[in-house]
Formats: structure tokens, C-alpha cells, sequence
């Protein structure tokens, strides 16, 4: 009898021990996938940032060049639609990206959790 409890104790460490590792390896890879994401959603960011202040600059040039009040406001009124259309895009494009990263981050963990409570 003391040789079956020590075995089904020894059986029960090995899976603990395997579990355990499975769990690390998870955490791991779901850091490795989130960081991933993080420097995707980042570059992107950086992409719009130069962007937009590209188009700034290319906007106060054409202003500067503006010979009427109505010239004035034409530029103005067209930059700001161009603007709003384009923080639009780029918050649509910034929030489908981040729940893409989150997502691909999370999967891991989740797969983790499924595989542990099935078996």
C-alpha cells in the first residue's frame, strides 16, 4: 500500500511539474506574440506621426502662399476635411491593430487554459 501512494505521489508531481512548465511556456510565448504587437502598433504610430506632420507642413506652405482671405479659407476649409478623414482612418486602422495584437497575445494563454482543463 505505501508503494501505490508513493507512485499515484510521484505521478501526481510529474504532472504538476509538466503543467507547470506547459504554463511558463505559454506566459512565454503570449509575451513573445504581445511584444510583437506592441513594436507593430508602435511602428505604425510612428508612420502617422510623420505623415501627419508632413501634411502639416505641406499645408502651412500652401497657406503661406494664400493672395486672398477666400484663398485663406478655402486651403483652411479643405485641410480640415483632409484631417478628419485621415485621424479617422488612422484611429480605425491604430484600433484594429491593437485588438489584432491583444488577440494574438491572449490566444496562447487561452489554448493553455482550454488544453489544461480538458485533460
Amino acid at each position: 500500500m505505501p508503494e501505490k501512494v508513493s507512485i499515484q505521489a510521484k505521478d501526481a508531481v510529474e504532472r504538476m511539474s509538466a503543467a507547470t512548465s506547459e504554463a511558463a511556456n505559454d506566459v512565454q510565448q503570449s509575451y513573445a506574440v504581445g511584444l510583437k504587437g506592441v513594436q507593430d502598433y508602435n511602428k505604425k504610430w510612428m508612420e502617422f506621426a510623420q505623415a501627419n506632420t508632413q501634411a502639416a507642413m505641406d499645408f502651412w506652405q500652401k497657406l503661406s502662399g494664400a493672395k486672398s482671405p477666400s484663398e485663406f479659407i478655402e486651403l483652411s476649409t479643405t485641410n480640415a476635411q483632409r484631417q478628419l478623414t485621415t485621424l479617422t482612418e488612422q484611429t480605425k486602422e491604430l484600433g484594429e491593430l491593437a485588438q489584432k495584437a491583444t488577440l494574438a497575445a491572449v490566444e496562447p494563454l487561452r489554448t493553455g487554459f482550454t488544453k489544461a482543463f480538458r485533460d
